[in-house]
């Protein structure tokens, strides 16, 4: 019998623009935490990646913070975003490529289970045109203060099978990352559920299928982030989970 897997959720994103001295005014963390609370779990997964860069790799190994104890993954994810961040037109190109592997919803790609997305090839062609008039950026260093950040949200959730951007014990990601050191100018947050290969996770959330904002690609493509710690582990329900965090600045409390 032929399998299907169906994206039942889409990828979480929290975006907050706000300077970590604002960020302490009660009434202004109040509306971040409406905001927050707002925020739909979601999932999505993928086969097909394009080929690892392994000199994309090297290079966010040798960011300020270096890689420390990332896993090859968790450094691919940063060497991904910076490939797309570096040139968006390539990677649209990339993208583009993928069209032809849709047939209405289901996503077939080559020798893997087929995929039902919840818009199809929409927010591909939309991605891509998106790409396309995107200017290069610099790339985002990896953070180690901010990785443990990240690192924290996949140890509390992943053994409960819990999604969201809140942990058990009520903190935010801004909480999070102030943990090991303090964030700079704005601070967001991705979250991946399922994938466990860098290229699938930056591809899907820059695709962004089923999230009306695209606010996944938006925090992918902001040029005020220049430095972000990710972490990837084990998920109860989902099987892996990605947590990535981003900052205009950050100032490490720890080595």
């Amino acid at each position: 019998m032929r399998q299907v897997l169906f994206w039942a959720i889409a990828p979480l994103t929290l975006i907050a623009a706000l300077s970590a001295t604002v960020l302490n005014s009660p009434s202004l963390q109040s509306r971040l935490n409406e905001v927050s609370s707002s925020i739909s779990a979601s999932l999505t997964q993928t086969k097909e990646t394009p080929p690892e860069s392994e000199s994309e790799v090297a290079l966010a190994s040798r960011q300020p913070g270096g890689s420390g104890n990332l896993s090859s993954v968790e450094q691919g994810i940063i060497a991904e975003t910076n490939r797309a961040r570096r040139n968006p037109t390539a990677y649209a190109a990339w993208l583009q490529s993928m069209r032809k592997y849709y047939k209405g919803k289901e996503l077939d790609l080559p020798g893997q289970i087929p995929i039902i997305t919840q818009e199809g090839v929409t927010p591909v062609d939309e991605a891509v045109r998106a790409l396309k008039a995107i200017e290069p950026m610099p790339p985002i260093s990896m953070s180690r203060g901010m990785s443990l950040a990240a690192r924290d949200h996949v140890k509390d959730q992943g053994p409960k099978g819990a999604i969201g951007h809140n942990s058990s014990d009520g903190s935010k990601p801004w909480d999070r990352v102030n943990r090991y050191g303090s964030w700079q100018t704005i601070v967001g947050e991705n979250i991946m559920y399922g994938p466990a290969v860098p290229q699938q996770v930056v591809m899907q959330l820059i695709v962004d299928d089923g999230v009306a904002d695209r606010g996944h690609r938006k925090n992918i493509f902001t040029p005020q982030y220049r430095i972000a710690g990710v972490a990837c582990g084990p998920h109860k329900r989902y099987r892996t989970m990605c947590v990535i965090d981003y900052a205009g600045g950050y100032k490490d409390r720890v080595k």
